[in-house]
């Protein structure tokens, strides 16, 4: 694997590292050698982005798939569903894909202009830093004598819903409502030494610190609880609880437990769990413009027991379209003597929203299906959840493949 890393190294070591560590995606190979070459060239360096890696390999191993099922004579689903059987089998099931599959064929036949293209894709991605010390997590909680909560953690807030989590947890564990409850603003006055809010871990790392603190909390209370007030109210408790002056105050710290630093030298690395996951998507393309749509989309997750299924499914499909950008339209054009003379040489043009595209509202499917997987645990994280903020990312090449197969 080669990466162009710019004049500078940046991030480029470990988006390296990363990408060959989820070059295998769903699939066990008996022999594979993956080595990466990091190149230092003439140009600017990009910094790293959602998916680290991930997605770049994980499309160099499905079209490694592709070629093994075109040598074999076979479709690729025929291997993928040797390594996901119960994702896979739900999904193809309730995406109809085999007879979609038929439905494609016939319409390529009968059109000359317009093909259409289907496609699966699995996806298993390593939860957890790559370094030991980064899987750590403080937080802070106070209980005001009104009533009222204030939690202050070590993740960062970017719409992906950490808070709303923390919340949740926040309230299942001390026993009050949500609206009792705000997040502080993230801040090392507050919650020192704290790790990146990456690698899908934040609310694995985050939410059992606050379960820890939390936990503290109620138990101080529930020695103020007695057979003939089992029903107090919670406002009632903490002014008991104040009079009896308890500390309504804790800190929580949590360690993710047998982690350790992988390292290339001796081909270990080490992960707390996968999440993992299918799409199956379809495109329709006109073959003398390039115009292109996105027909259909289904995706089945394995996200644990969520804790916040429509925080879940709309990260899903967010990751899922911001990917679709990198495999269809998002192209950085640079000034080169050769290729593009009109530009000075080393002077990037795609520098703002007029000449970079990303995806926009039409290029959402015309049908998005995203569901969970059920009756699904995962014991090595909080509340039997799974992160979730990377993985739906990857699922987006199905789209590559399927404009492959329409041409």
């Amino acid at each position: 694997m080669w990466s162009n890393a710019g004049c500078t190294l940046d991030a480029s070591e470990v988006i390296m590292q990363l990408a060959m560590l989820h070059m295998e995606n769903t699939y066990k190979f008996s022999n594979i050698r993956i080595r990466g070459r990091i190149c230092k060239t003439h140009l600017p360096s990009n910094t790293a982005f959602r998916g680290f890696g991930g997605p770049q390999a994980m499309l160099a191993c499905e079209t490694i798939v592709e070629h093994v099922a075109a040598c074999l004579k076979c479709d690729p689903f025929t291997i993928q569903l040797w390594n996901i059987p119960r994702i896979l089998d739900e999904l193809t099931k309730s995406s109809d894909f085999i007879q979609r599959q038929f439905n494609v064929e016939e319409f390529n036949r009968k059109n000359i202009y317009r093909k259409r293209g289907i496609s699966m894709m699995p996806v298993k991605f390593d939860i957890g830093f790559t370094v030991q010390f980064l899987n750590q997590a403080g937080a802070l909680v106070h209980v005001y004598r009104d009533g009222s909560v204030v939690v202050s953690h070590g993740g960062v807030e970017m719409g992906q819903g950490l808070h709303t989590k923390m919340i949740a947890i926040a309230a299942e564990i001390l026993g009050c409502n949500i609206d009792r409850i705000r997040i502080s603003e993230t801040a090392t006055d507050k919650i020192h030494n704290l790790s990146p809010t990456a690698a899908s871990t934040a609310s694995d790392l985050n939410g059992m610190a606050v379960r820890y603190a939390c936990e503290q909390i109620r138990q101080r209370l529930d020695t103020l609880i007695v057979d003939n007030n089992v029903h107090i109210s919670w406002e009632d408790l903490i002014k008991q609880a104040y009079f009896a002056r308890l500390d309504l105050c804790a800190r929580g710290f949590y360690i993710t437990p047998n982690m350790f630093s992988a390292d290339f030298t001796k081909n270990q690395a080490n992960y707390n769990y996968f999440t993992q996951g299918a799409a199956v998507t379809e495109v329709e393309l006109d073959v003398l413009t390039g115009d292109w749509h996105l027909l259909r989309v289904d995706i089945l997750m394995d996200v644990g027991t969520s804790l916040n299924p429509y925080i879940d499914i709309g990260q899903i499909e967010g990751g899922f379209m911001q990917r679709i950008g990198l495999y269809t339209m998002e192209e950085l054009i640079w000034g080169d003597e050769k290729l593009n003379k009109w530009i000075p040489p080393g002077e990037l043009f795609t520098c703002g929203v007029d000449t970079y595209k990303i995806p926009s509202f039409s290029d959402v499917p015309i049908d998005f299906r995203v569901s969970l997987l059920s009756d699904s645990l995962n014991p090595r994280a909080i509340y039997s959840s799974k992160g979730i903020g990377e993985p739906p990312v990857l699922l987006a090449a199905s789209a590559f493949f399927c404009f492959k197969i329409s041409m």
